[in-house]
């Protein structure tokens, strides 16, 4: 089953009085549990694709479904719960906020699905020791290194069961050896069921997954 469909997919920016295309012709679908790597040259639209599938982004023109759902024209309030029911992100920068704890950092994204403090913090809990995290549950981010930062990372986007993990160059900050341990995380969520899209220019992390998608200036280049 599809848990990601889109069809005619356009994007362009307006700079000054030019519309810059930056994805045109994209039909992709990805299955439930599927894990798929986006590859492609800088500039050829692999962030913006990832923020359009995110909801941080609208579509020129196309459609965008996720879990049945089209969000292509969504009102700004609608896009908002998609990103907090429905996609969960993991940057290569992590984003974490530095002034709260790694256990403050998970419980973020529950806050604004209307469950109770309690019901968080148990969650947030067992996320960080399914990663091996607990006895960091109390330091902040600058008390962490690169790996586990970006463990708390992939906890907090776990944190409201989302359909889809979108990953933009999860290793793309850390040593070789950290990289893959991250990256044997991301395969055990898959093992599990996830579905997870991830940005990456490591080839050797891309074959690990079912399906590499290659973008070559804005468009799906054929397999």
């Amino acid at each position: 089953m599809n848990i990601l469909k889109i069809e005619d997919l356009f994007k362009s920016y307006s700079l000054g009085r030019l519309d810059v295309p930056v994805l045109h012709d994209i039909n992709l679908a990805v299955d439930a549990g599927e894990f798929a790597a986006i590859m492609g040259p800088s500039g050829s639209g692999k962030s913006t694709l990832m923020s359009l599938i995110g909801c941080l982004d609208r579509p020129t023109s196309g459609k965008i479904t996720i879990g049945g759902e089209d969000i292509s024209l969504l009102a700004e309030t609608d896009l908002a719960r998609i990103r907090g029911e429905r996609v969960g992100f993991v940057f290569q920068t992590f984003n974490l906020i530095s002034r709260l704890t790694a256990l403050k950092n998970v419980e973020l994204p529950m806050v604004y699905q209307d469950i109770s403090r309690g019901e968080r913090l148990k969650r947030a809990a067992e996320l960080l020791r399914m990663l091996g995290l607990m006895d960091r549950a109390n330091h902040k981010p600058p008390e962490l290194s690169g790996g586990q930062r970006q463990r708390v990372a992939i906890a907090r986007a776990l944190a409201n069961e989302p359909d889809i993990l979108l990953a933009d160059e999860p290793t793309g900050n850390l040593d070789s050896k950290t990289g893959l341990e991250i990256m044997q995380i991301f395969n055990d969520l898959h093992s599990e069921g996830r579905t997870i899209i991830m940005v990456t220019h490591d080839r050797a992390l891309a074959e690990n997954c079912d399906r590499i998608i290659r973008l070559k200036d804005g468009g799906i280049e054929n397999e």
